[in-house]
């Protein structure tokens, strides 16, 4: 028999932002260190990169229709795509030690596979 679904009545309640606040807080720790602080233009742009990835899933679910969601949520997840690029060159420039990329960037691609199953699962109403 299957479990009731939940009826999830916030978006602090979604797994995906959960898994994003995640992703942004652990962004940026690891860009107020060393050289990556130092890179002005990566920092800031991979910092609002994970933001907008948790404020897209945030903004989309307090709007009034499904449709909108979705979209918001194809944002969402091409900002979690942005993180990882911005991931790749940060490792590529040293400014991050492996064990960091080699969490960062796992998180950040399930993520992404998490918003989409989540926006595939949006029927209309």
């Amino acid at each position: 028999m299957e479990e009731p679904k939940k009826i999830i009545a916030r978006f602090e309640d979604l797994i995906v932002w959960q898994l994003a606040e995640e992703m942004t807080l652990a962004i940026y720790r690891v860009t107020g260190n060393s050289a990556f602080a130092r890179d002005f233009s990566l920092r800031d742009q991979i910092r609002r990169a994970a933001i907008s990835t948790m404020s897209n899933i945030a903004e989309g679910f307090e709007r009034y229709s499904r449709p909108e969601f979705k979209q918001f949520l194809s944002i969402a997840r091409g900002s979690a795509a942005e993180v990882r690029s911005q991931l790749s060159i940060a490792n590529k420039l040293g400014y991050l030690k492996d064990e960091e990329f080699l969490s960062l960037y796992p998180l950040s691609n399930e993520l992404s596979r998490r918003i989409a199953a989540l926006r595939k699962s949006l029927k209309p109403k």
